[in-house]
Formats: C-alpha cells, structure tokens, sequence
C-alpha cells in the first residue's frame, strides 16, 4: 500500500511538471523544456534545468508552448498579459494572433540600476605602524538603445615605524562615466570621461573626454558547454588634459582601444571573472607618450547580496615626469554589496 502511495505521488508530480513545463519543439525534433524567459527580435531566451538559461533562433523553432501568463509589451508602450504561443512561425496570445512586427519584447528586460560598492583595508601596529583602505564603486543601467556605466575608486594608505613617523605612501581617487547608444543589436556608439588625482605619484588632475564605436560580440551571451560570457571593443578619439607638481600642464588628443570582458562558468554558481584593458597613445608620438589601464579579477557571492572582490590592478604612463615611476600595481581583496 506504502508503495502505490509512492508511486501515485511521483506519478503525479510528473503529471503536473508535464502540464506547467513550457515546451520548444525544434524544427528537428528534438525538444526542450524549462521555461521561457524573453522573446526579443527574433530570438527566444529559454531557461532549462539542462542546459541553463539559451538563445535560440526563432526560424529554428517549429512550436512553442507555454502554460503561465506573460506580458507582451508593444512598439507603444502598451502591454498585455496572456499565454503566448507559436507554430510554424505564427505566434498567439490567448489564442489570438500576434503580430510580431508590432511587438517590443515578450517579458521584456526589467530597466533597473544595478551596481556594488567594495571595501578593503588593514590596520598594522607593532615595528610598522600602517593603515590602508581602498573603497571601489559603480552603477549601471541597461535600456532598450541606450547604457550607462561609472565607476569610483579611492585609494589610501600611510606607513611609518610610529605615529610620528607615518607618512602617505598611496592617496589616488578616480572617477570616470560612459554612455554607449545602440544603432544595431551588436554596434554601439560612445561618450566618456575620466577624472583621476594620485597624490604619491605628484599628479594634481589628469582629465579625460573621448568618443568612439564599440561592437558588442557577447552580451552575457550562454553557451552550454562554458556559461555565459560578455565582451566588447571599443575604438575612438580622446583628449588629455594633465598636471604635474612642479611641471607644466599638458594636452594632447589621443587613440583610445579598449575592451571588457566577463566569464561567469556553468560549472561554479555566483562566479564571475573579469578583465578590463585601455590604451592611450599621444596620436603625435605614437611609440613615446601612451597610458595603459588594465585590471583582472573576480567576484563571488558569500550570501545574499554580498560579495567577495579580488582584483589586480596596473597603471602605467610611458613618459612620466622626474623622480616618478611609470608602473603602478595594486592588488585589491574586499568585501562588497552588489544589487
């Protein structure tokens, strides 16, 4: 009797996954079932326990049905909730017809600010009396054409054998934004800036205003084998304007390359590794006056919304003034908050 009660109970627990599970049927035959995520432009974003969160291309879909409601948003701005289908090309809404052509997305993309804020630091008393703290922040947000991203970073320390004796041995801020304008799925254009002081290295202001084009050749883009990946280059025209101690101001127009990349792997939950890397070379002095920013690291939750960041960060200037060195290493662990 136990036994029959067992198997009723899987019996129907399979029933019911069978009846709610969203189904795409491709051209193929070979199926798939989870639940649908989105349907932007001709592509289906498809979630399974399987193979994880997939696009697919909807002229590779022979049907698609779905059980629970979603909400259709049109090219007016107008929405409407129903049971979306499709076969043989032709989509549904509650059973009538829906012209894709007049369709903005199918649960479209929430439009929210996203960002963290990250903080490191340590204390030492005994033969080094020292103290060191790094804060790292940024914001992003995502619209249909449109995407803006900043990002702050202060940076300090000072160090000595006592009290009397400690002195400043890092005071650097930076701060810099970029909004990027879609034109096509993948071709974006830019416009950015950058403010950054160090005080160690006698740099009073180094202010920066560049624009240019980017192609986006992943957008947190799921691959079934690896997880999902981002990256993007970018190429454009800036204009330098700096400050030295005891030197004269300077300015320059400069080429500017840089690119983004991010790698969350299927294989680790709430992982992600990063790298970031821009070049500046003096566009009348190409092989003697460039700046290079690059960075690479990771990010990992510890619970909930909070996280652990560990990075390495380089700077360097190819001509820098007197009595300043042309690298800067820093290599950062913190704990932060992400949303």
């Amino acid at each position: 009797m136990v036994m029959k009660k067992v198997a009723g109970a899987v019996l129907a627990a399979s029933c019911v996954w069978a009846v709610t599970a969203d189904t795409i049927v491709f051209k193929s035959g070979s199926r798939l079932e989870g639940s649908i995520v989105r349907i932007v432009g001709g592509e289906i974003t498809f979630k399974s326990d399987d193979v994880g969160e997939v696009k697919v291309a909807a002229d590779k879909v022979a049907s698609l049905t779905t059980t629970g409601n979603s909400t259709v948003q049109y090219n007016d701005k107008t929405t409407e909730d129903g049971v979306v289908n499709m076969k043989d090309g032709a989509y549904t809404v509650s059973g009538k017809k829906l012209d894709m052509g007049n369709v903005k997305a199918v649960n479209p993309e929430k439009e929210e600010w996203h960002g963290s804020v990250n903080l490191s630091g340590m204390v030492s008393r005994g033969n080094t009396v020292s103290e060191s703290a790094t804060l790292l922040a940024d914001v992003n947000r995502r619209w249909e054409k449109d995407r803006f991203k900043a990002n702050f970073g202060y940076y300090y320390q000072q160090t000595g054998t006592d009290k009397e004796t400690k002195e400043k041995t890092e005071d650097r801020i930076l701060l810099e934004a970029q909004e990027d304008h879609f034109w096509a799925t993948k071709v974006y254009s830019y416009i950015n800036g950058r403010y950054e002081r160090d005080g160690i290295n006698n740099l009073q202001y180094r202010y920066r205003l560049g624009a240019g084009l980017g192609y986006q050749w992943l957008d947190n883009t799921a691959f079934e084998s690896t997880g999902k990946w981002s990256f993007d280059q970018e190429v454009g025209m800036t204009y330098v304007k700096e400050k030295y101690e005891h030197e004269k101001d300077d300015d320059y127009p400069a080429f500017r390359y840089a690119h983004h990349f991010k790698w969350a792997p299927r294989w680790v939950d709430n992982f992600e590794l990063f790298h970031n890397f821009e070049y500046l070379p003096d566009t009348s002095n190409w092989s003697e006056q460039y700046l290079i920013a690059t960075d690479i690291g990771f990010t990992t939750q510890i619970i909930k919304s909070w996280q652990l960041l560990g990075k390495i960060e380089w700077d360097y200037n190819s001509n820098p003034p007197s009595a300043t060195k042309r690298s800067d290493i820093r290599y950062i662990l913190g704990l932060g908050y992400k949303w």
